[in-house]
């Protein structure tokens, strides 16, 4: 199984507008929190995206249509990682 991994590069095509696709081709740089339970990745631009090169698009999760891995890059294993999530 793969995962996704801060740093890999990837293309990710997408619901985009009417009958529309929208294809993303970045750096993937971590998941957003949109809404109350909903998520999205967080890709960081790269140059093909002329004007919003550097940008962080964020694509809700549910919009996603494929993921193609373009560079991999080993997850880092952090010792002692405490969560920043807060629950009730």
């Amino acid at each position: 199984m793969e995962k996704l991994v801060e740093g890999s590069e990837y293309i990710i095509r997408s619901i985009g507008g009417k009958d529309e696709m929208l294809v993303t081709q970045g750096e993937f740089v971590g998941y957003a929190s949109i809404g109350k339970g909903d998520g999205g990745i967080c890709i960081k631009l790269g140059k093909s995206n002329e004007d919003m090169a550097n940008k962080i698009r964020i694509i809700p999760l549910m919009m996603i249509l494929s993921i193609d891995i373009i560079k991999s890059k080993k997850e880092k294993k952090k010792k002692n990682e405490v969560g920043n999530h807060y629950y009730r």
